[in-house]
């Protein structure tokens, strides 16, 4: 797969979380019970203006995985049950767009990955996704996939 990959220093983006550290087989089956967490914390009981126009996120941590799903807010707020602030990492990053099936967005990031140390750039292993609005003719969502890079 190409991917047509881009670095930038990217601003922290705030975030309404469930973390968890999992294993790469059950993250499949966690993934969605923890963003339907935020998403009941986001409707029936977040803050006024807490939440606006953010999109799903999914950030990785590390291999282990220790991850954070949930949906970017517009600032802090006191933890509720299991949903905590968060924010997606700030820094240097190198970034993709993932378009077609979400089964093969590994492949974009395996791009990012490969993009990267073949233009000189380390990857720290934090890593994040960032899921579109669907579109409304096709359904078809595009995710950003972000990498953090090791600042020289």
């Amino acid at each position: 797969m190409t991917a047509d990959v881009t670095v930038a220093n990217v601003e922290p983006s705030p975030t309404a979380v469930v973390a968890v550290a999992t294993t790469w087989a059950q993250f499949p089956k966690v993934w969605r019970p923890m963003l339907d967490e935020v998403w009941a914390f986001l409707r029936g009981g977040a803050p006024a203006g807490l939440y606006k126009q953010g999109h799903n996120v999914m950030l990785y941590k590390d291999d282990v995985p220790n991850v954070e799903i949930g949906v970017q807010v517009n600032g802090p707020f006191e933890p509720v049950g299991n949903v905590v602030a968060s924010t997606l990492p700030g820094g240097l990053a190198a970034t993709a767009t993932h378009t077609g099936p979400i089964a093969a967005i590994g492949e974009t990031h395996a791009a990012v990955v490969a993009w990267s140390k073949a233009n000189g750039h380390t990857v720290t292993g934090a890593r994040w996704e960032i899921y579109g609005d669907p579109d409304p003719s096709t359904g078809q969502i595009d995710v950003t996939v972000s990498w953090s890079l090791v600042s020289a």
